[in-house]
């Protein structure tokens, strides 16, 4: 199970990534814009969610996925670390999360960060 150690050995591992204790706690940047936190205790992360794909995500497993209120209007969803099933499943979700807030530069530099593998 990861934990919140592991979220920030990925998070900062992803390029042009900052750590910055924001509201209390630690959040995760690339090129100065937020795409992780890790609040409630550090048992939890909170990533960057298209509002459609999140609605899904919530259905499909609420055991892992949810919203917290006062993120209900924003592009954020929670991730249970405990319900995660491995650190890669957890490294996808960070670099899904890397690449919605990563500039350009940084996304024409990385062009498969972040893309799940074909089967």
């Amino acid at each position: 199970m990861p934990d919140a150690e592991d979220v920030r050995r990925i998070a900062l591992s992803l390029p042009d990534t900052t750590e910055k204790i924001a509201w209390s706690m630690p959040t995760f940047r690339v090129a100065g814009k937020m795409f992780a936190t890790l609040p409630e205790e550090e048992t939890s992360v909170a990533v960057r969610c298209p509002k459609g794909e999140r609605e899904e995500l919530v259905l499909a497993e609420p055991a892992k996925f949810w919203v917290a209120e006062h993120e209900a209007y924003s592009a954020w969803v929670r991730v249970r670390l405990a319900a995660l099933e491995d650190e890669t499943e957890l490294r996808d979700i960070l670099a899904d999360s890397w690449r919605q807030s990563a500039p350009p530069r940084l996304l024409e530099s990385h062009p498969r960060l972040g893309v799940p593998l074909a089967d």
